[in-house]
């Protein structure tokens, strides 16, 4: 039986179903800390394989790919807070002065990491740059993130205990496993090879895992009873805008920069992103303890609508470039075929 045209992909109707169980279902107590273990697991093991997948020439080439890495920290921590200044008489009236400021917060963080690096493989995009970008914004963001916040943010509060612990969480579960995977190539590197599809199993188990716990730690602090339905609905438009109008910027500059299609990719899912893991222990340290509710609530949101629509992105992208590979091999044996 054909499937429907108009029914989503799989990994979209997952992402939804996840979003509906984390509401109906959220974990909790001994649950949620054991899901919070399986998902640094899946993270860890994510990055082992890109590690182990990526040659050695793909890393240098990623990491000298200096004009992309300037884009990405451009967008990220130059253009995210001028279009948080910029849309005020935009903003302002949809939600509330502690949201707006919430929305200014997110617009100072880094990009996020896993799941950028995993839209950009399941999209065909440039991994090893990707794999650099992400994670030099996010190590960067620790220093960054809060002078941005000193700049444009009002009546926060005097920061409180070390970022050193942010930074090393970042070190153990994302850069470990990544140089761990790299180290054993030469022994695994085939087997991993022959095995693609286990690694997009665990690009695509990792993002579900981190909507579900992200989004039932959402629903623990009570996020469908803390604010009215109008307000979540100024909030929602306010974060969907926001994020149109990134990833629009970021396609547009990439391209007229003239970078190939698969840079584009890398820098419209790196540049346009913003990392929860980062935001919540940072407006922990940066802002006093009753408005960290508040200014952490526009990014929980924004995480999981840029979690949804770069998934479809992905999808569709990774489906069309696929498709256009298969073609020219086609055309090619034609060709061979009739010489």
């Amino acid at each position: 039986m054909a499937r429907p045209k108009f029914l989503p992909d799989n990994f979209t109707l997952a992402l939804v179903g996840t979003v509906v169980l984390a509401s109906l279902l959220p974990c909790r107590g001994t649950v949620a800390v054991g899901f919070n273990w399986l998902t640094n697991i899946a993270i860890g093991l994510l990055f082992f394989l890109h590690g182990a997948k990526l040659s050695r020439e793909a890393i240098v080439s990623g990491a000298t790919h200096w004009r992309l890495h300037l884009v990405v920290l451009l967008s990220t921590f130059v253009m995210f807070p001028l279009l948080g200044l910029a849309l005020k008489p935009v903003l302002t009236p949809l939600v509330t002065p502690e949201l707006y400021m919430g929305i200014l917060f997110l617009c100072t963080l880094p990009s996020t990491v896993q799941s950028s690096i995993a839209f950009t493989s399941m999209a065909k995009g440039n991994v090893p740059a990707a794999v650099c970008s992400a994670s030099a914004s996010s190590l960067l963001g620790i220093f960054i993130t809060p002078a941005l916040v000193g700049l444009v943010v009002n009546n926060h509060g005097a920061a409180t205990g070390s970022p050193w612990h942010t930074v090393g969480n970042i070190v153990l579960q994302l850069l470990v496993p990544f140089i761990a995977g790299q180290l054993l190539r030469p022994a695994i590197g085939k087997w991993i090879d022959r095995n693609r599809a286990m690694l997009k199993f665990v690009d695509q188990g990792s993002i579900l895992l981190v909507v579900y716990v992200a989004f039932s730690e959402a629903v623990n602090e009570g996020i469908w009873h803390s604010m009215s339905l109008a307000t979540l609905a100024g909030l929602l438009a306010a974060n969907i805008v926001l994020l149109a109008l990134a990833i629009f910027a970021t396609a547009f500059a990439s391209k007229r920069l003239g970078f190939s299609r698969a840079d584009q990719i890398t820098i419209i899912f790196c540049g346009s992103k913003k990392s929860l893991a980062s935001g919540i222990p940072m407006a922990k340290v940066i802002f006093a303890s009753h408005t960290v509710g508040a200014v952490v609530l526009p990014l929980m949101l924004f995480h999981q609508i840029q979690l949804m629509v770069c998934a479809v992105l992905a999808q569709r992208w990774g489906a069309r470039r696929t498709a256009k590979e298969k073609s020219r091999e086609r055309e090619g044996a034609a060709a061979a075929a009739r010489r």
